[in-house]
């Protein structure tokens, strides 16, 4: 029996490192689209990763800018990454932090928070551009009622590994001699590369799941092309090497796979959906808290 041509490629693929290619789907956000692989009809999550929204580059002009009112999360913690630009982040517990380049934003929803994010006044007036990266992570059951919270490190917390050619800031987790200060609820990698054209990187088992998304350029991952937008979950016990085809950004990310399914509705993540639709009626009553100065909200999608 003749085998089909696909089957062949991928299993050479996960014989040289790719398990999964999988294309990002646009999303159009009203202000500008994303980018979104995570998650997707072939994968749900990677290690805790289970949602990974790629923000720009977008340039807005003056008066315009990102204006996200509040809006709840339970079940989940989340990152906001930028690139370029910068984002006020406000929450129901009082925290009004300005996230910018290279800083980790960690925020873990629990049992339920409300927050805002929005572009700053003197930026609208000007113009601005942003790039950036929104992540969700889902939390072991154990974690998703705890108490919610939210920790800032600036970009000077967090360690660099630099080697002809390639910059790695160590995000999360331990990788190439570097270990973030970052907490996080269970084991979590999340690295910020850049690569000079032709440089080369070998992907190390740093996590029980792996996973590489191209932010810019074009690379070869175990001979395999990707170009911007595109994420390869990488096969197991498996360590690849990356050939930079141009200059390229990329995040290598995973972690320990979480036990049991997750269950996602508009911005809620949980194991029990009974959950999620007591979420739904305390959004929808007005009983999660309120962000200090804030009177607008998102209401709950039909």
């Amino acid at each position: 029996m003749r085998t089909n041509l696909n089957e062949e490629k991928t299993r050479q693929d996960r014989r040289s490192g790719i398990e999964l290619l999988i294309n990002s789907e646009f999303k159009d956000l009203g202000e500008f689209s994303v980018r979104r692989p995570l998650p997707s009809a072939q994968r749900q999550r990677v290690g805790p990763f289970i949602f990974f929204d790629h923000m720009g580059p977008v340039d807005f002009t003056p008066g315009n800018g990102v204006s996200v009112r509040p809006h709840p999360h339970i079940g989940l913690a989340t990152i906001t990454y930028l690139f370029e630009g910068e984002i006020i982040h406000r929450d129901n517990l009082g925290y009004v932090q300005a996230i910018q380049p290279g800083a980790v934003n960690w925020m873990t929803a629990g049992s339920g928070i409300v927050h805002s994010e929005r572009t700053p006044p003197e930026m609208i007036a000007t113009g601005s551009r942003l790039h950036g990266l929104q992540i969700w992570l889902a939390v072991p059951t154990k974690l998703e009622e705890s108490e919610p919270s939210f920790s800032h490190y600036p970009a000077t917390d967090i360690p660099v590994v630099k080697k002809p050619g390639i910059t790695i800031q160590v995000l999360t987790g331990s990788a190439y001699g570097e270990t973030s200060p970052v907490v996080t609820s269970s084991e979590t990698l999340y690295l910020a590369t850049q690569l000079a054209t032709n440089a080369e990187l070998v992907i190390p088992t740093l996590a029980a799941e792996r996973a590489v998304y191209v932010v810019s350029g074009q690379i070869s991952l175990a001979g395999t092309i990707l170009d911007t937008g595109m994420m390869a979950i990488l096969t197991p016990d498996i360590e690849p090497r990356i050939h930079a085809i141009t200059e390229a950004q990329l995040m290598i990310f995973g972690g320990e796979a979480l036990e049991g399914q997750r269950h996602i509705y508009w911005n809620l993540v949980s194991s029990s959906r009974k959950r999620i639709e007591k979420a739904k009626d305390e959004w929808r009553n007005g009983r999660f808290g309120k962000v200090p100065g804030e009177t607008d909200f998102i209401p709950l999608p039909d």
